[in-house]
C-alpha cells in the first residue's frame, strides 16, 4: 500500500503544479491517466460504479466527485478538489489535495483551505491502537468549528486495502454509529471536506457531482493512514 500510495502522491505534487488559471480539469485528468499508466498501476475511480474518468476535480462549491470536463476551464481565484486513486498488485492507495488558482483567492477560501488541512493532520493524530474512529471525527469537528466552518455530514472517510472502500466508514464529526476501536495493521483513508458555510450538501443532475447546499466554497483533502505500534504511518506522502 505503501507503493500504490506513493504514486497517488507523485500524482498529485505533479497535478498540483499543473494547476493554473486557462487549464481545464479535463488536461489534469489527461495527465493523471497517463502517470497512471506509466507507473505499471490501474486507476481506481475510473469504472467504479461506472464513474467515467480516473480523477474527480470539484471546484469551488463543489465538494466531491466533480467529473473533469474539457469546458471547466480554471479561473484565478478558484479552489480545485483533485482526488486520485490507484490500484498497484491488487493494493489501492488514495488522496486528496485542495489547490488554489492563480494568486488572488479571497481570504476566506485561503483560510478554508489551511484548516481543512490542519484537520487532516489533527485526525491523523489520533490513529493509534486503542483509540477509537469517534476520536478522528471529533478531532476534525472540535478544529474545524473552531475556525468557523462546517464539517460535512453525508459523506465520509473509510478503510481501505484490497477494496477502494471498506468498513469502517471513518465520519469526520462525531456520529452515533458503532465505534469501532483502531487495531494493529487497520488502514484507513481520512478525508475531512469542510465548508465554509452550512454542512448540507446536494448532489447534482450527473448523479455524482456534490455540492454545498448553499453554495458556500468546500476544500477536501484525504491521506491513507495506517494503525501501527509506533503510531500513525501515512502512505500517501
Amino acid at each position: 500500500m505503501r507503493k500504490s500510495g506513493r504514486i497517488v502522491r507523485e500524482i498529485l505534487d505533479e497535478l498540483r503544479a499543473m494547476v493554473a488559471p486557462g487549464v481545464t480539469t479535463m488536461d489534469l485528468e489527461k495527465a493523471a491517466e497517463r502517470k497512471i499508466l506509466e507507473s505499471g498501476a490501474k486507476p481506481a475511480f475510473k469504472g467504479y460504479y461506472d464513474y467515467p474518468c480516473v480523477l474527480c476535480t470539484s471546484v469551488n462549491e463543489e465538494i466531491v466527485h466533480g467529473i473533469p470536463s474539457a469546458k471547466r476551464v480554471l479561473k484565478a481565484g478558484d479552489i480545485v478538489s483533485i482526488d486520485c486513486g490507484v490500484v498497484l498488485h491488487g493494493y489501492y492507495g488514495d488522496a486528496a489535495i485542495t489547490v488554489a488558482v492563480g494568486d488572488t483567492v479571497s481570504p476566506e477560501r485561503q483560510k478554508l483551505l489551511e484548516v481543512t488541512e490542519q484537520s487532516l493532520y489533527k485526525a491523523i493524530e489520533q490513529v493509534k491502537i486503542g483509540n477509537r474512529i469517534s476520536d478522528i471525527g471529533w478531532a476534525v469537528q472540535e478544529f474545524v468549528e473552531a475556525n468557523g466552518f462546517s464539517v460535512v455530514r453525508e459523506f465520509v472517510g473509510h478503510g481501505i486495502g484490497t477494496k477502494l472502500h471498506e468498513e469502517p466508514q471513518v465520519p469526520n464529526f462525531r456520529s452515533g454509529g458503532a465505534d469501532t476501536r483502531l487495531r494493529e495493521g487497520m488502514v484507513l483513508a481520512i478525508e475531512p471536506m469542510v465548508n465554509s458555510g452550512r454542512p448540507e450538501a446536494k448532489v447534482l443532475d450527473d448523479k455524482w457531482t456534490a455540492v454545498t447546499a448553499d453554495g458556500s466554497s468546500s476544500a477536501h483533502f484525504e491521506h491513507c493512514v495506517a494503525v501501527t505500534k509506533d503510531g500513525p504511518l501515512i502512505l500517501t506522502q
